[in-house]
């Protein structure tokens, strides 16, 4: 490992920042950024030795494969990843017939375009391995997640006001940094749409995205992918939550604040009927959260957190699964077998929003592939110019169109390769998130956008289109793709995101 203490680039935290945020965000004192810093030595030496165990820690868990090495594919190989998109974009609203009823054949058929050029033109499995893996640990946590919370009701008994609405979402933007955007999603959109019952507008759909699937998870490693991975790779439990919850609490609030903006404005009726002597919240379905609990403890059954874990090799063939997959699937069969049959009812559960994601992403994974690799070597080749900004809107920029866990990683190695480390040693990793050795300000901008802008579109975040799903078999009329960027996104989210920007990362606040 190369050590460089000359070129400690964070820079002191400066309280003007978060006091600019709270008065700006309306967020209330956040406090000082010096409190959420680890305090550690100025010597480098003695820094590496006061996280010698964490290092060790994660080291014992066995360092991250190192992809294999080929050629770059060519440029044109990202055309079935863009006609996708565009169809994704389009279909329902020029051809809708012809897309709800084919959209499976076209999103695997593009797919195997691109597969079929990485093994017959390239002489490579790899990309295709690689993609199948990640979708399989994607397919199988969501899914999951899905069937778990589908067999538990919460009622409400109130009505639904904006004040309601808006605490309903700050404290799933909290529970989602416990059972991830996804579990969080799943739990609540039902009783946030029955609390709205009679007034409920495609923008509480969109908001909810907002909040609960995407920015909400942003403190732990167990809220979105993309901090799992990092995670994995080496990344302190505990680092995003002290080092991004400065951002996340006036990020979330002010997204709250527009959005009581405009419930206000929402003058229809809620037809939901308060009952008398009935609790103001009901749960049914309890025997549920066993399986959620089971789900979000085996996401770390993985052989690089815990040493024991097998890995599934049949000679020199590695399976594109693990014993996680395999409980995942497993609890979604038990969690439906075994659910209150009247809780399903309840919420009107069906598998068609598991199986439009299941369909339309194994396209996406398979065909944003050569987008990836072509990403990850400009960002490799450009390193040494690029900045903690280019790497916000870099990384925040592809985590709405890709998914923003392969896009977390490969900012991750091109930011550790500036500064001479390795995003496949475990202990590089960890050390970059150490302000006496590493560029933590780089890892702060990497994790932040690629969660918070997997919001910008409906396929930025796996929660997004299963969430859009939901609401329209409930009768919710939810923006089409384009109008979602154009109506909701990009005047909303992308001003928010700018000033986190000009906050933290432009240098412009003394």
């Amino acid at each position: 490992m190369i050590l460089h203490p000359a070129r400690r680039t964070t820079a002191p935290i400066r309280p003007s920042r978060i006091a600019l945020f709270a008065l700006i965000l309306l967020a209330g004192s956040v406090g000082s950024r010096a409190a959420a810093q680890d305090v550690l030595p100025s010597d480098s030496a003695a820094a590496v030795q006061q996280h010698e165990a964490a290092v060790e820690a994660h080291s014992s868990a066995g360092v991250v494969q190192e992809a294999e090495h080929h050629e770059a594919p060519p440029v044109f190989l990202t055309l079935p990843f863009v006609v996708l998109l565009l169809m994704i974009a389009t279909g329902p609203l020029f051809y809708e017939y012809h897309w709800h009823h084919h959209y499976p054949k076209w999103a695997v058929g593009l797919g195997l375009v691109t597969a079929a050029y990485y093994y017959f033109a390239m002489h490579t499995t790899y990309p295709i391995v690689h993609a199948m893996t990640e979708y399989l640990s994607f397919i199988a946590l969501l899914a999951a997640l899905f069937i778990a919370s589908g067999g538990i009701v919460i009622r409400v008994n109130s009505k639904g006001t904006p004040l309601a609405n808006s605490v309903l979402l700050f404290v799933g933007a909290v529970i989602s940094n416990v059972i991830g955007t996804t579990g969080a999603s799943m739990l609540l959109i039902q009783p946030f749409m029955r609390l709205n019952q009679g007034r409920i507008k495609a923008y509480h759909i969109i908001f909810f995205i907002f909040v609960i699937s995407n920015v909400g998870g942003a403190l732990t490693p167990v809220g979105d992918p993309p901090l799992f991975l990092g995670f994995l790779r080496g990344v302190p439990f505990f680092w995003t939550l002290a080092h991004v919850w400065y951002v996340w609490l006036p990020t979330v609030l002010v997204l709250i604040a527009v959005f009581y903006v405009f419930d206000m404005r929402n003058r229809d009726e809620c037809a939901t009927e308060l009952k008398e002597g009935v609790s103001r919240v009901r749960v049914s379905g309890v025997k549920n959260f066993f399986w959620l609990a089971a789900v979000v403890v085996s996401v770390f059954i993985d052989p690089n957190v815990f040493g024991w874990v097998p890995t599934l090799h049949v000679g020199e063939t590695h399976l594109p699964f693990g014993i996680r997959e395999i409980i995942m699937f497993s609890i979604c069969f038990l969690a439906y077998r075994f659910a209150s049959q009247e809780a399903l009812e309840a919420n009107d559960f069906n598998f068609a929003p598991i199986k439009e994601v299941a369909w339309l992403f194994v396209g996406i994974f398979l065909t944003m592939q050569p987008a990836l690799e072509l990403i990850r070597e400009f960002a490799n080749a450009n390193a040494e110019t690029l900045t903690v900004s280019m790497f916000y809107w870099g990384t925040g920029a592809l985590s709405g169109v890709l998914d923003n866990a392969p896009t977390y990683v490969s900012f991750l190695s091109a930011a550790m390769g500036k500064f001479g480390m390795d995003v496949n040693v475990v202990a590089d990793v960890t050390n970059f998130s150490v302000p006496a050795v590493g560029a933590p300000e780089f890892l702060q901008a990497i994790s932040i956008a690629s969660v918070f802008f997997g919001a910008m579109t409906y396929i930025g975040n796996g929660p997004n289109f299963m969430v859009k799903a939901i609401a329209e078999a409930s009768g919710v009329d939810c923006p089409s793709f384009a109008g979602y960027l154009v109506r909701y996104s990009l005047p909303i989210l992308l001003p928010t995101y700018f000033l986190v920007w000009v906050i933290m990362y432009s240098g412009w606040i003394p």
